[in-house]
């Protein structure tokens, strides 16, 4: 789905990004050098109006949605540097986006498509010089530009020598930046938060500024300030006064309901640019020219997007209530808070069929979606196999590669655990096998779980046969009781088509499912029975 393009005074179309080849890192050596003579496209970060990057909001249906309503450019969520570099990048034929999948369980780091090309800019939480160049090469590719966080104040980035905690480390912050200058040929900029001395917030800035970074964003509050202090505009202006890079304004949500309040509050920082975080979070439609829209007609097509482009129901989740604020304790924020799959939350603004038809023709393309998430074959010491490199006969493989020598039959199926198809804990898949066993006279089940890398799988010992699930689970509470669902469908307890109507189970592709998205190219889930499936190829939120 194409997204128009504002007609915007501001925008310039000549600011859009072309791939960029990958280079090799060589330590700075004149960082104060032209950067832009070395790069392979630039960006004119004046007068732009942006999506600030949020943690768990700025994944990819929302930032498509900011530039859908008038946003010039859009931050991702801050990606710590080690969880990129253990990602591997894979190209979606079937949803037509760049992926990069985490290799210890399979989610999604990073995804991007063409509608956002020359956009968007990858944040990055960092405390090393070599890691973020690292980050730079691999990514630069995929992304407009590079911005490295100076601004978190959370303890898990302090404590790691990132955020916040790189203004009281000058020498290192301005060695990554001179770093990724220097070995990246997109635009680098960092995000800062001001010091209690303004005269050190400025000093700090132009010192920042010599790494040749091409931009800087400050947030008008320090470290230990929070959203509900003040934001300190004439800091920022100070900043933007004395920096002859463009400055990005940001902190102002408190008093931002639509775009014209956006510009009034660049004014008052003496800047161009504005970044928005809590005000888009809220409502998106912030950006437009044409005034906010109705925060349903938000939320639908944001939750269009988030079919459209895969997006994992527990993150679709968050953003959502974060949309809905106080609306939580209504009724529809508390049918929202008790749902946990794709389905569950598009039903709730009757969406359900569009969620449903998207998520069956991607699942008989041939999505890899969670549901064909493996552990990868380990070293000896735990360590992931390096792709391309043979395992060695003492490496430790995978369950499903080791050969089967136990003499129980093995039975499986690939049934994922949803919590919420089911009332109370009385009917849980555990408890309805443990009473199974007791009226019919048999010994309890015992269950045995493997753990490799950060999923789980649970294989049950149940008269004289074994019973596991190859969906592989996010815990080892989950995994037993997916196990404990084939055992029951397998002895007749549970029915097949139930648990593809619950979402448990995905359709055959030869089934009536198959038939009808083939003939129609959708798939009316309700007539035919099929399941209720989620943007991952699989019905379940993040915890499945």
């Amino acid at each position: 789905m194409a997204l128009q393009q504002a007609n915007l005074p501001w925008v310039d179309e000549n600011s859009r990004l072309t791939p960029a080849p990958r280079c090799v890192y060589q330590p700075a050596t004149n960082a104060t050098s032209n950067p832009a003579s070395r790069m392979k496209s630039d960006i004119d970060y004046r007068n732009k109006l942006v999506l600030a990057p949020m943690v768990r909001v700025g994944t990819l249906p929302m930032r498509l949605l900011a530039l859908e309503y008038g946003a010039d450019l859009v931050y991702t969520e801050e990606i710590i540097d080690w969880k990129l570099l253990r990602a591997e990048r894979h190209t979606n034929e079937v949803l037509g986006t760049i992926d990069y999948i985490d290799t210890t369980d399979g989610t999604v780091v990073f995804r991007t498509c063409p509608d956002e090309r020359g956009k968007v800019v990858l944040q990055i939480g960092t405390a090393s010089a070599e890691r973020a160049v690292a980050v730079g090469q691999m990514m630069q590719n995929d992304v407009a530009a590079i911005d490295v966080n100076m601004g978190c104040p959370k303890d898990f980035s302090i404590k790691g020598g990132m955020g916040v905690a790189l203004l009281y480390d000058l020498p290192r912050a301005k060695a990554i930046l001179e770093g990724l200058v220097q070995g990246v040929r997109i635009p680098v900029t960092c995000k800062i938060r001001v010091m209690p001395d303004l005269d050190e917030t400025v000093a700090l800035a132009k010192e920042l500024q010599s790494t040749g970074i091409r931009a800087i964003g400050v947030h008008g509050r320090t470290k230990t300030e929070r959203p509900r202090d003040p934001v300190n505009e004439d800091a920022i202006a100070r900043v933007a006064n004395a920096l002859h890079i463009p400055v990005i304004a940001n902190g102002g949500s408190q008093s931002i309901t639509r775009r014209h309040d956006i510009l009034r509050f660049a004014q008052r920082c003496s800047t161009t640019s504005v970044m928005v975080a809590r005000a888009a979070e809220w409502n998106c439609s912030v950006f437009r020219a044409d005034g906010p829209l109705p925060l349903d007609d938000v939320i639908r097509r944001y939750l269009e997007l988030s079919v459209r482009y895969d997006n994992s129901p527990s993150n679709t989740k968050y953003c959502v209530q974060m949309m809905l604020r106080s609306l939580q304790e209504s009724p529809i924020g508390r049918r929202l808070l008790d749902s946990q799959t794709m389905q569950q939350i598009c039903d709730i603004w009757e969406m359900g069929e569009y969620c449903r038809e998207t998520q069956l023709r991607y699942h008989f393309a041939g999505i890899k979606g969670r549901r064909a998430c493996r552990p990868r074959t380990q070293s000896g010491d735990g360590g992931p196999v390096a792709e391309g490199n043979e395992p060695t006969a003492s490496k430790k493989q995978c369950l499903e590669e080791s050969p089967d020598s136990d003499p129980e039959p093995l039975n499986e199926e690939n049934v994922c655990f949803i919590r919420s198809n089911f009332i109370d804990d009385n009917s849980l898949p555990k408890s309805k096998l443990y009473l199974h066993a007791v009226r019919n006279g048999l010994p309890r089940a015992q269950y045995e779980v493997q753990q490799k890398d950060k999923l789980f799988r649970a294989t049950i010992r149940f008269d004289g046969q074994r019973y596991t699930s190859s969906f592989w689970e996010k815990n080892k509470r989950y995994a037993e009781q997916a196990a404990a669902l084939v055992c029951l469908l397998k002895r007749g307890v549970e029915s097949r088509d139930e648990l593809i109507r619950n979402g448990a189970m995905l359709p055959a592709k030869n089934g009536p499912a198959a038939a009808v998205v083939e003939q129609t190219g959708s798939s009316k889930a309700d007539a035919a029975g099929e399941s209720e499936t989620n943007g991952e190829a699989r019905p379940m939120v993040e915890s499945c």
